[in-house]
């Protein structure tokens, strides 16, 4: 099932389509802003023996929701004590959302209903959609997009659960919120339903606040990208963090994720679907195609997106991000009062490529002057258990007084800071609020940030979360979750950072060639090096012959010795049949050779061109670049290891299109290869500008195919040093 059977949104092929168009301007900013702070609120369906209306009322108490609430029923009277009326249109005046709990069968008669009583937004609880997987509930998806853009609906779900936005003091949501409510800084964009309470439990517990949550259900109007935009602008949230079934708009998406990123917005996803059971589980669930996997995290390193494995991992990163006190270099210092703890957390620096410094002389004296004789000045610093035991000592601070001496220390880009919060409150309560209080204060005027954390990912209780609220400190929850948060961090910093260096991608270079005259399926080699020759990219010379004596004649204007392969569109693995012969030093062997291949092309087609004759190179390192075609990010482009190492190794690294050098160069390094392009074992090292260079002519001249692309490979790009060239190239093209 592809996205637009889904969503019925495109409606002919030249574009967006006029439906699409309605929707969108039903999702604008303006209109989400005022969708997700509505002042009076009104429940369709409302009645005792319903489970969501009692969760809804419950969830706006919580929320704390001060304004307007009606109750609507068809034959009910009154529900929960209150009086209600029969529909929408009895209302004496609009409310700003209407929440429909009724059956999908009268969903579209309360859809009438409240765009008769000057209602403009909806909530639809009811399933039996897209998310049903077949065409009938599909269809039932189309209808109600159309009633909603004809109606002028803004429409969360169907299939939804609701929203909880905390800065406004309004939940409209059907499942229980354990109270307080806790606001802050955290936008959330889930395509899950029940998975909304997890994590609003889970933020709590840990001290992280929400300024939006919403389950998007089957995305029929309201879309993700669509609330992840709003939050972009949205002055209450400061980090975005999504669970993801699909990513249904792909180049939106993309363009959103750099514009966060512009705009210091770091976003955070779990993107499910990894495995063939998951993507199977993603369409159960809401009909939704969860994608390449790969393609995926792909593209979301590439436009600054932070990828986690976890709801855990996906909200105590968010939950540092949004916390002001972020990690902009590598080089941390630590302080504990614990042994153990700095060896845990040397380790996992190591995975996250943190540095832990020597601390400079300064620090090393002014600490040695502080510490215990039996406490080494080092970093990572244990100020050891004394501070937690000894009375004359806590009440002396070394804790804080150390914590300011290594904040200082010029030789560091941020501090952890290891704190234990108390449950519940000790017999002097003076002693952690004073603790706490000198921690406050020297996070406030450190010049670096000071990122503090607990030993391990434990619940807050309710004294200790009041406690870090009354001093306005965040803890990031435990070592191995807190470590791998600061990795996503730091990386996201430099991303940004890079990105702001780089200039703007450039645009679909022009085509090289008549795109009404390409072929449908593979081309042959010999025009296939003509396309890349004309785009600049570097081929290795060759001449294609008809016969052995030409092919001798070549050879020897070449220099032997040769490879010799046949040419023919309609043979795309030529050492499969014999078409491929290598290493010919002696022109009796490139004549029986060329014999040789032409012979096994012609047993398998008449549409045989030739055969190419072309140099040996030895030595060097061989790569791969190929370029495809994914449905839904559009052409993608792979750089590996070449020759046979592609098949074995599958040692890759992707990229949506366009990239620049800078991008190239930094796919080389992730492969896990890259010790060979340095020059392993006695290997010339690899020009990588150079290489970086030629790729991004290669993938230029893909994207010069424009939409009749299907692959462009280049296996082996063949690289001695700085001399670079192409020495097979695949191309196949086909209908746009």
């Amino acid at each position: 099932m592809t996205q637009a059977d889904h969503v019925a949104v495109v409606d002919d092929e030249h574009g967006v389509g006029q439906r699409d168009r309605g929707r969108r301007s039903l999702a604008s900013p303006q209109r989400l802003r005022s969708f997700f702070a509505p002042r009076s609120i009104a429940l369709v369906g409302a009645s005792e023996g319903s489970g969501w209306a009692r969760f809804i009322l419950d969830s706006l108490s919580t929320s704390g929701f001060s304004g307007e609430l009606r109750l609507v029923h068809p034959v009910r009277p009154q529900a929960f004590g209150r009086p209600t009326v029969p529909s929408l249109r009895a209302l004496d005046e609009p409310v700003d959302l209407a929440f429909v709990l009724a059956p999908t069968r009268a969903v579209e008669g309360v859809l009438e209903d409240a765009a008769a009583a000057g209602i403009h937004n909806v909530v639809v609880l009811a399933s039996g959609y897209g998310d049903g997987g077949g065409e009938e509930g599909r269809e039932r998806e189309r209808r109600l997009v159309e009633r909603a853009v004809e109606l002028d609906l803004t429409l969360l779900g169907p299939n939804c659960l609701g929203f909880v936005n905390a800065a406004a003091g309004v939940a409209p949501f059907g499942l229980h919120i354990v109270p307080p409510l806790r606001r802050g800084g955290l936008g959330v964009v889930l395509q899950s339903g029940a998975l909304t309470s997890n994590v609003l439990a889970f933020a709590r517990a840990h001290g992280i606040g929400i300024s939006l949550l919403t389950s998007m259900g089957n995305e029929a109007v309201i879309t993700a990208a669509d609330v992840i935009e709003h939050l972009i602008d949205d002055d209450d949230t400061r980090v975005i963090g999504l669970f993801l079934e699909s990513v249904r708009d792909p180049q939106r998406f993309t363009a959103l994720a750099e514009r966060a990123l512009q705009v210091g917005k770091p976003i955070v996803a779990l993107k499910v679907g990894r495995s063939p059971a998951g993507q199977l589980a993603a369409l159960a669930h809401t009909g939704a195609v969860a994608g390449d996997d790969a393609v995926v995290a792909a593209a979301f390193r590439q436009f600054g997106v932070t990828r986690v494995d976890s709801l855990e991992e996906l909200l105590i990163t968010a939950g540092l991000l949004g916390s002001g006190t972020v990690p902009t270099g590598r080089r941390m210092g630590v302080v504990t009062a614990s042994g153990g703890a700095c060896d845990i957390i040397a380790d996992r620096s190591a995975d996250e490529g943190v540095e832990i410094p020597e601390f400079s002389e300064s620090t090393g004296d002014r600490l040695r002057e502080l510490l215990p004789s039996f406490a080494a000045a080092r970093n990572p610093l244990d100020v050891t258990g004394v501070i937690l035991a000894d009375t004359a000592t806590a009440s002396a601070n070394l804790g804080g007084t150390a914590l300011n001496a290594v904040s200082a220390d010029p030789k560091l880009d941020f501090v952890l800071n290891l704190i234990s919060v108390p449950v519940a409150a000790p017999p002097d309560p003076a002693v952690p609020e004073r603790r706490m209080a000198d921690i406050a204060a020297t996070v406030a005027r450190s010049p670096i940030p000071i990122v503090n954390f607990s030993a391990t990912c434990s619940d807050l209780s309710e004294y200790g979360a009041d406690l870090l609220d009354r001093h306005g400190l965040h803890v990031v929850g435990g070592i191995e979750f807190g470590l791998t948060a600061v990795g996503h961090a730091i990386r996201w910093n430099e991303m940004r950072q890079d990105r702001a260096a780089r200039p703007a991608a450039a645009p679909a270079p022009a085509p090289r060639v008549a795109l009404d005259d390409l072929p449908n399926g593979p081309w042959s080699e010999a025009r296939a090096r003509d396309l890349l020759v004309a785009a600049g990219v570097p081929v290795v010379p060759a001449e294609l012959v008809q016969d052995p004596d030409d092919a001798v004649a070549a050879a020897e204007r070449l220099g032997l010795p040769v490879a010799v392969k046949v040419c023919s569109a309609a043979i795309t693995h030529k050492s499969d049949i014999g078409g491929v012969a290598l290493g010919l030093g002696e022109p009796d062997a490139v004549h029986a050779a060329t014999e040789s291949v032409l012979a096994a092309g012609r047993a398998v087609t008449d549409d045989v061109e030739g055969a190419l004759v072309s140099p040996m190179r030895t030595g060097g390192t061989e790569l791969f670049v190929g370029v495809s075609v994914d449905p839904s990010f559009g052409p993608v482009l792979a750089v590996g290891l070449g020759g046979v190492f592609i098949e074995v190794l599958r040692d890759v690294s992707l990229r949506v299109l366009p990239v620049d050098p800078t991008e190239v160069a930094r796919m080389l390094g992730e492969l896990r290869g890259a010790p060979v392009l340095a020059g392993a074992r006695g290997t010339v090292p690899v020009d990588l500008q150079a290489v970086a260079e030629v790729v991004t002519t290669v993938a230029e001249c893909a994207r010069s195919l424009g939409p009749a692309l299907q692959v462009l490979e280049i296996n082996p790009l063949w690289v001695d040093g700085s001399h670079v060239e192409a020495l097979d190239v695949l191309v196949v093209t086909g209908p746009s």
